[in-house]
């Protein structure tokens, strides 16, 4: 009987694991927007989050809304139009530390032409994102999803099955592709946006 309940307690935390590794306890109380957390983004220059103009579409982003990582507007997902290169990363992911400078040197050469965006996914230490973000010197911006929001949407399901994972959107709000990150260069980015949004940069 013991065993039968020690293997009901594993599966049960075991099935309350994330891609984050942790407990997804999803407290609502996470605050991504504090006076530090200002003075961190303003000090690294990254840039605020900006609203889309658009309404939802068929096969788009889902109708959530988020905050911006480290203050800044709040952003209906359904309303973005690309094209747009979405990366889902995490504080405590070594690939996606990799693979950061790469995005911002795309960003500063193509960000006129296909925007990126980062989100912070399912991550509950917004400290830790911008120490992440400072320390890899990414400028393009991030919306923070402490709360898990997005772990059950379709359109981010590669996000659950681990970090770093990029989701295409096109000029109409579509979702066009979805791909696991773990580039290392700016070549490998714009070959992954001529793959996924047939742009050739």
């Amino acid at each position: 009987m013991r065993r039968l309940a020690g293997a009901v307690a594993m599966v049960a935390a075991l099935s309350a694991c994330t891609a984050q590794g942790g407990i997804n306890v999803r407290p609502p109380d996470v605050d991504v927007d504090t006076p530090a957390l200002r003075e961190v983004k303003a000090r690294i220059g990254m840039e605020d989050c900006a609203p889309g103009a658009g309404g939802a579409v068929a096969d788009g982003l889902p109708d959530v809304t988020l905050p911006c990582l480290g203050g800044g507007p709040d952003v209906d997902l359904s309303g973005l139009r690309g094209p747009m290169l979405i990366n889902l990363w995490q504080f405590n992911c070594g690939p996606c530390e990799e693979e950061m400078p790469a995005l911002e040197k795309f960003h500063q050469q193509h960000g006129d032409q296909v925007a990126v965006l980062g989100i912070d996914f399912n991550d509950v230490h917004p400290e830790g994102a911008l120490a992440l973000a400072e320390r890899t010197g990414i400028t393009y911006p991030s919306l923070a999803d402490p709360g898990g929001e997005l772990m059950t949407q379709e359109a981010f399901a590669i996000g659950r099955r681990g970090m770093p994972a990029f989701v295409f959107i096109d000029a109409n709000g579509t979702v066009v592709g979805q791909s696991s990150g773990g580039v290392d260069s700016v070549d490998e980015v714009e070959q992954l946006v001529a793959d996924q949004l047939g742009i050739t940069l």
